[in-house]
């Protein structure tokens, strides 16, 4: 099969990039067979738009921000349809009970319980690495944002996992 250059260039991204756009979009919805539709779907949108991306200076970080939004639109979708059948069968007021500690302590389970852009920010400074700048970017919202977020995320995962995890969880990125 014979590539002209925007198809060889986009092949290339493709190849270089889809595992780590698959493995973003796992950590934010926490779905694994999603993961991979989430990132074809964005590496589409990006082909469709690949004219203009190629000559940009960061396409993986408008990558990582449409693997983001599909993922809130996914995200948003579950809750919708979650509630519409609570209210399809629900017969009466259901007693909740206080958080499960033991399910807690996995990890996926306490970015889970993040609201969307405190989970994005963290993931993507804390599991890809990225610096402030670049998780704004992906993310479209300010580094100053950026900042809060992450704060506050790993605040509450410190509040849901204890402090040694949270410690153990960022020094592990360090250690990468």
């Amino acid at each position: 099969m014979l590539f002209d250059d925007a198809s060889a260039e986009f092949h290339e991204f493709f190849e270089r990039h889809y595992a780590e756009l698959a493995r973003l979009a796992h950590l934010l919805t926490g779905e694994t067979d999603a993961a991979d539709d989430l990132a074809a779907d964005a590496l589409v949108a990006l082909w469709q738009r690949w004219d203009r991306l190629r000559q940009a200076d960061h396409p993986l970080a408008y990558a990582r921000g449409v693997v983001a939004n599909l993922a809130r639109g996914r995200i948003r979708s579950a809750v919708r349809e979650r509630r519409r059948i609570t209210l399809f069968w629900s017969r009466g007021p259901e007693k909740v009970e206080g958080p499960d500690t033991a399910a807690v302590l996995d990890v996926r389970a306490a970015l889970a319980r993040l609201p969307f852009r405190k989970r994005a920010c963290v993931v993507l400074r804390h599991a890809f690495d990225l610096s402030e700048k670049d998780t704004a970017v992906a993310l479209g919202i300010s580094v100053g944002t950026v900042k809060s977020q992450t704060s506050k995320g790993m605040a509450e995962l410190e509040r849901i996992l204890g402090a040694r995890a949270v410690t153990d969880l960022a020094a592990g990125r360090r250690n990468r």
